[in-house]
């Protein structure tokens, strides 16, 4: 019967885990709708603004981006693309390996990241301290 009831608490808990996060993620796109971003947009340009890629270059390739924002490969090209056409990011061929493509920051989509973070910041604030 314990072993039961601890299963029962462990479901409930990550089902409140999944329902805060659900929560979050529509707070988010509500937000920064204004902007013209979602949050996954939101997501792609904070992990280019916050710094070099592992290797210490400038922008990330895709498959760095792709693990820090949890999207598929192709759902997050196709992100990118929309980014790009925006004039937000600027895709590049990888010195390294020409196979591979680098992502970076614009200066425009550099300046609505600083824009758009402090409403950012808010939602997650407001919402992870209410949970």
């Amino acid at each position: 019967m314990a072993a039961k009831k601890a299963e029962q608490a462990l479901v409930e808990q990550w089902r409140g885990i999944l329902a805060l996060h659900a929560r979050t993620q529509c707070e988010l796109d509500r937000a920064l709708h204004h902007h013209g971003l979602c949050a996954s947009d939101f997501e792609v340009l904070d992990v280019l603004a916050g710094g070099a890629a592992a290797d210490g270059s400038c922008g990330y390739r895709v498959q760095e981006i792709a693990d820090r924002v949890h999207l598929s490969q192709s759902a997050l090209s196709r992100l990118i693309a929309r980014l790009e056409k925006d004039g937000l990011v600027e895709r590049g061929m990888c010195a390294e390996d020409r196979r591979g493509v680098r992502v970076a920051l614009t200066g425009k989509g550099r300046a609505l990241h600083r824009e758009v973070l402090p409403v950012q910041r808010a939602v997650l604030t407001r919402m992870l301290e209410s949970s």
